[in-house]
């Protein structure tokens, strides 16, 4: 992707906070098949290998672990917005300004390993479940479901080591302008009605891995 040098996010920990954070993504393959794009969430082991690992599974009827693809990337996008230059205070002091777009964004390129070990699939699917469910009032347990069931549906699916071999990531947002601008489109963004957290994220004050 284009990659000015001031909007690198070149700090893997930024790189696998934004991931973690937004662990929904699209992985992309190239295969005898075509090039195909499938979504789902993954889980980082930010520990494994020299970038990561990328755990995740697809249903046993999508032909992806069949193709057997070679290289593969994974999208992570994060927060994204629209700014409008009527947030700039150079639209009062000369009118030279003109709307953006400010997003994050990571790419994970690397190969992927299918599994069907049932052992895999079972820690897999409830380690995902106790990270999407720990907000919850009382977290659904796959205990709460009988063993019979939840084998009969790990069966029904095939899991994804995605192994990490390069990452790029992309923060465009104002962290290449002045303070009083980064401010400004700060405070555009909170009235906008987004979160302090992600309006810090999306006017550069903040970022991935780092307060304020």
């Amino acid at each position: 992707m284009y990659l000015p040098h001031h909007f690198q996010m070149e700090s893997l920990e930024a790189q696998h906070a934004l991931m973690a954070h937004c662990p929904f993504a699209t992985l992309v393959t190239v295969s005898s098949a075509g090039i195909e794009a499938n979504p789902l969430p993954f889980l980082l082991a930010p520990h494994q290998g020299k970038h990561g690992v990328l755990k995740g599974h697809i249903a046993r009827a999508n032909g992806l672990w069949k193709a057997q693809p070679g290289a593969a990337m994974a999208l992570f996008h994060g927060p994204q917005a629209y700014i409008t230059p009527n947030w700039y205070p150079a639209k009062r002091e000369h009118g030279r300004v003109v709307p953006t777009w400010h997003y994050l964004s990571v790419q994970a390129h690397g190969t992927l390993r299918f599994i069907e070990d049932t052992d895999w699939l079972r820690s897999h699917v409830a380690e995902l479940t106790d990270r999407f469910e720990s907000d919850q009032t009382a977290p659904w347990s796959i205990d709460d479901a009988p063993a019979a069931y939840i084998d009969g549906m790990c069966r029904a699916i095939v899991g994804i080591e995605f192994h990490i071999e390069r990452l790029a990531g992309k923060h465009k947002a104002a962290q290449h302008k002045d303070d009083a601008t980064r401010q400004a489109v700060h405070e555009g963004l909170m009235t906008a009605g987004w979160d302090e957290g992600r309006a810090g994220w999306l006017s550069g004050q903040t970022g991935p891995g780092r307060n304020a």
